[in-house]
């Protein structure tokens, strides 16, 4: 793997690390990924990652919040 390769790689691995943590929104992970977002979310599936992990939580917290 070249250098600009493994590049794109490490930028793709961040940006779906930090959608799947809920840190970033599928938009601002692929502007860091440096792809579309479409395509960034096409993606998530090589990785394993639940498209929607982040909105999930994001809704389980707010759940967790009107129940207290």
């Amino acid at each position: 793997m070249d250098t600009e390769a493994f590049a794109r790689e490490l930028r793709m691995l961040a940006a779906m690390k930090l959608y799947e943590m809920g840190r970033l929104s599928s938009g601002r992970a692929a502007e860091l990924a440096g792809v579309p977002r479409v395509e960034f979310l096409l993606h998530l599936r090589r990785y394993q990652v639940f498209p929607l992990e982040a909105e999930l939580q994001a809704l389980e917290a707010e759940s967790e919040e009107s129940h207290q």
